[in-house]
């Protein structure tokens, strides 16, 4: 493997990648220098070189699977190697080797306890300081100064860093927090308006049809008991409305067997339909487990985009795919051979019947995911719905 890939591994962007550039550069230039000088030293000096650079590549290749032991071990090693291999160079290339301090440093402050990175920081400053005497000549603060002020202006600005990145890390992370509020509230609101357009209105109805027959119940029997009949009816459609609203909550399917199953259900039902199109269902790589609120997002917006090509698209078949990716990833594509339209030209609105495609749209941007459509007059369309599952909490244990 080369050097780049193994020192870039774990890329963050390329002022976290430089110092470990600069070492690895660093120790083959010295090689090289060696090899070009033909010093007497050479041969002695360039295996514990050629040891240091490939030790120091190794530990950053591997540095997720080392245990919280073999890291200060690892260390210890780089710095044991590093500093013979300075005292043993001769004077003039010593003072250029004795910067590879900078990048040990930053290497120092990634050890796992507080006491290991003092004491690795410690011994540093320490070999740095003994191999600059060395190569100077003595105690020479023209000769110290600059890459002792360079190994801990390094510690300080890696620190700084490292204080920025928390602080930024919990900034988005109460910026989604009150994406999640916010998303909340829009449901709160949605489910608002569902119950003053349907349950509110129709109650309203039935008690005015019972008090109806309350007055007609002596001097016309008849019609009370056909006003009663009404509201018997009625009821019935506003129950089975007020479990259409819990279930929008958390499906109990979807609750109890998962996504998949919750979306093969719906997928069945929906293509059982008359005039409905044939509507397969099928799922791609292992699953991962979502949170669920993910799951439900993914349901209601598969619910919602079937809806539109069972009737608008005018569509024969529909797939309906449920797929895993890397990093945790779980996105469903409808895909419809209906009429199509111009998705360039797109402005999706909302509509009576639930969410609308901007609606869907932010719902999953509430949570982080994404939602495209890619459609042609005549070319049927394509409807993709992806989140990443940051938090893995299983949906449908109980």
């Amino acid at each position: 493997m080369p050097v780049t890939a193994l020192a870039l591994r774990r890329p963050s962007g390329s002022a976290r990648n430089l110092p470990h550039l600069v070492f690895l550069v660093a120790v083959v230039g010295t090689l090289v220098r060696l090899f070009d000088l033909n010093h007497e030293l050479c041969w002695r000096i360039a295996p514990p070189t050629a040891a240091l650079a490939l030790l120091y590549a190794a530990g950053l290749a591997w540095w997720d699977r080392l245990e919280r032991w073999a890291r200060p071990a690892w260390l210890g090693l780089l710095l044991l190697l590093w500093s013979w291999v300075a005292w043993s160079l001769p004077a003039q290339l010593t003072l250029g080797y004795a910067w590879l301090a900078v990048p040990l440093a930053v290497l120092a402050l990634r050890m796992p306890t507080r006491a290991a990175r003092a004491t690795a920081l410690g011994v540093l400053t320490a070999l740095l300081v003994a191999a600059l005497q060395r190569a100077g000549g003595g105690f020479d603060p023209d000769v110290l100064a600059p890459p002792v002020a360079a190994l801990w202006a390094t510690v300080l600005l890696y620190r700084a860093q490292q204080r920025l990145t928390r602080e930024l890390a919990a900034t988005r992370g109460e910026l989604a927090r009150q994406q999640r509020d916010a998303g909340r509230l829009a449901e709160r609101a949605r489910i608002a308006r569902d119950l003053h357009d349907t349950l509110a209105q129709e109650l309203s109805g039935s008690r005015m049809l019972l008090q109806a027959a309350d007055r007609d119940w002596d001097r016309r029997p008849d019609v009370a008991r056909r006003q009663v009949r009404a509201v018997t009816g009625a009821l019935g459609e506003h129950l089975a409305q007020t479990r259409g609203i819990i279930d929008d909550l958390t499906p109990p399917l979807l609750a109890r067997d998962g996504l998949e199953a919750a979306l093969r259900d719906l997928c069945t039902r929906t293509g059982s339909a008359v005039g409905a199109p044939t509507i397969t269902f099928r799922t791609e790589h292992e699953p991962c487990s979502l949170r669920t609120e993910q799951a439900v997002a993914l349901l209601r917006v598969t619910q919602s985009v079937l809806a539109n090509a069972c009737e608008h698209a005018r569509a024969r078949h529909v797939r309906v795919t449920l797929a895993y990716g890397d990093a945790a990833t779980a996105a469903v594509e409808v895909l419809d051979d209906g009429v199509g339209f111009d998705s360039t030209a797109l402005r999706p609105t909302g509509n009576s019947r639930g969410f609308g495609l901007a609606a869907a749209r932010d719902r999953l941007a509430v949570l982080g995911g994404t939602f495209s459509i890619d459609s042609a007059p005549g070319h049927g369309t394509r409807v993709r719905a992806a989140l990443r599952a940051e938090d893995r909490v299983p949906v449908g244990t109980r």
